[in-house]
């Protein structure tokens, strides 16, 4: 397997690196310590610092005002975010946006894709449906009025809500079909009340009651909600990677530092296993990431169809995310549980990814699916 990447994709790095370099985790207070959310809004200048990097149209085409990169380079900037919990709704926008480009009516992509390149449209995704368990389509009904469409139903958790400008609902129509309705924060029929996540990040369960949406606003084409819903698992496996490996650069450099018996602590083989087993997790991780991302940027076939690979990437992130952390929290002591210190920011944050979009038990389940479906000769 070659996991070298073009010029282009380490160009994309090494730009994100120097935007996150001045990125520290405690830009907002601590979740341990703030009984609501640590914010109201995401990180503005970061976002702006973003556009002018053109991060923000890396994906877009260059018809768009963008340099046309695939997801996997999406993936690489993602994992660099992750290192220093970069509050901005990337994934988010990034996933919607190369949604729109690929399924929506021209009009609508010439419409919405430059200013979300240069920063001054956000985009976010409804995805986990009403309970966080059923799928999203089913959370929303959809159906056809003259030139519009008529939503009813909630979806929950929705991130960044209170402050992007549009937001992707997935909703079902009678005869089965999925559309995805793009619709304004600000809008009739539609209501947000605040959630709270795991990491203190202020999430929303957004209610739509009879909410008319234009037809214009919505994509009515096969796929466009399988696409986004790979996009956003993908992205988050990413994320996951890129904290992980933040977790265990920090866990190194503590346990090289911390001294017992004369010795610093790295040395010690108890210690010493436990952080190769959780690099282990890491290359895992690392491997199952870009062999999804490599499927849906690539289009290229395989036994399974790419949401076997996605799965497998999902259950590696979850898991594998969940023992960084643990161990992270063990090698520290009682230091990793000061909240003058990072890491339980990091700890929280992982969770927050190891449950986004479903455990990795769903993604078990859905991974069995498919092996049943499409036996293995």
């Amino acid at each position: 397997m070659d996991f070298t990447f073009t010029e282009e994709q380490q160009a994309a790095v090494e730009a994100a690196k120097a935007v996150f370099s001045g990125v520290t985790p405690d830009r907002v207070p601590s979740p341990a310590l703030t009984p609501g959310a640590v914010a109201d809004d995401y990180d503005r200048p970061l976002w702006a610092a973003l556009a002018d990097s053109d991060l923000l149209s890396l994906v877009l085409s260059p018809e768009h005002g963008g340099a046309g990169l695939d997801p996997v380079a999406l993936c690489l900037v993602l994992r660099e975010s992750a290192k220093v919990l970069a509050r901005v709704p990337l994934l988010e926008t990034s996933a919607v946006a190369m949604t729109i480009e690929r399924y929506a009516d021209p009009a609508l992509s010439a419409e919405l894709l430059p200013a979300i390149g240069r920063g001054t449209l956000v985009l976010t995704a409804a995805a986990h449906g009403r309970t966080g368990h059923d799928p999203a389509p089913l959370a929303v009904t959809a159906r056809q009025d003259g030139a519009a469409w008529i939503l009813d139903g909630t979806q929950t958790a929705v991130p960044w809500a209170h402050s992007a400008d549009r937001i992707a609902v997935p909703a079902h129509t009678g005869d089965g079909r999925t559309v995805l309705a793009l619709v304004p924060r600000v809008h009739d029929g539609l209501t947000l009340t605040d959630q709270v996540s795991t990491s203190g990040e202020l999430l929303a369960e957004v209610r739509l009651d009879a909410t008319r949406v234009p037809a214009h606003d919505v994509i009515d084409a096969e796929g466009a909600w399988e696409r986004l819903h790979q996009l956003l698992a993908t992205g988050t496996c990413a994320l996951a990677l890129g904290l992980g490996e933040a977790v265990l650069t920090m866990t190194s450099q503590y346990t090289s530092k911390r001294e017992q018996f004369g010795h610093p602590v790295a040395t010690f083989q108890a210690v010493a296993v436990q952080a190769a087993d959780r690099y282990i997790d890491l290359r895992a991780m690392e491997a199952t990431l870009w062999q999804a991302a490599w499927r849906i940027s690539s289009g290229a076939t395989g036994a399974l169809p790419p949401a076997g690979d996605i799965a497998v990437a999902k259950i590696w992130a979850s898991e594998g995310v969940r023992r960084v952390v643990q161990t992270a929290q063990h090698l520290h002591g009682g230091f990793g549980a000061d909240t003058d210190y990072p890491l339980h920011r990091y700890h929280a944050w992982a969770k927050q990814l190891e449950l986004s979009l479903g455990p990795a038990a769903a993604h078990e389940e859905a991974l069995g699916d498919l092996l049943a479906a499409h036996p293995l000769g």
